[in-house]
């Protein structure tokens, strides 16, 4: 049994699934998918206000417990260096991150990485960028991703507020 949420930030409408027992899914869908209830599952509740807290500013670092769902050997590694060792208002470099993650993925695989992590925000692939810039991001509404990636270090403080 899985439960579904939403919540409307300032980068658009966030879906969030729980199992129960962890969150799986941090997306922009607003529809639940198969499966999941509409409904009240504390540790959904959780995440949504951890999820408010951060948008808000009051919360720097996420307090849940998350599943990656099935993934190979290395973008687990990866995944879950970034989600234990990129703090708030941080960013580190594709090629960097895959330095630290002690796997044999190249910086460009890292991207890749990013675009299949299951519960962005709280695993911070928006905190990964291109040695020359932002990078991509495929989270936020649908054709606003870079968007979205700047809002949110913005948000944090790892880049100056845009005169534009």
């Amino acid at each position: 049994m899985s439960w579904f949420g939403t919540l409307p930030t300032p980068v658009g409408v966030i879906g969030v699934v729980s199992d129960g027992t962890a969150v799986t899914r941090v997306t922009w869908i607003t529809e639940a998918p198969a499966g999941a209830e509409v409904g009240p599952d504390p540790l959904l509740s959780e995440a949504l206000g951890q999820l408010t807290a951060y948008f808000t500013g009051r919360l720097t670092r996420f307090d849940l417990p998350i599943e990656l769902g099935e993934q190979t050997v290395a973008t687990r590694a990866v995944l879950t260096v970034l989600h234990e060792t990129v703090g708030h208002g941080e960013t580190l470099t594709y090629g960097g991150l895959a330095a630290r993650s002690g796997t044999e993925v190249p910086a460009r695989g890292i991207g890749s990485i990013m675009g299949a992590n299951p519960v962005p925000l709280i695993v911070p692939c928006h905190r990964v960028v291109a040695g020359d810039g932002l990078g991509g991001y495929s989270g936020g509404v649908p054709g606003h991703g870079l968007e979205a990636k700047r809002w949110l270090l913005e948000h944090e403080g790892a880049l100056p507020a845009s005169l534009f």
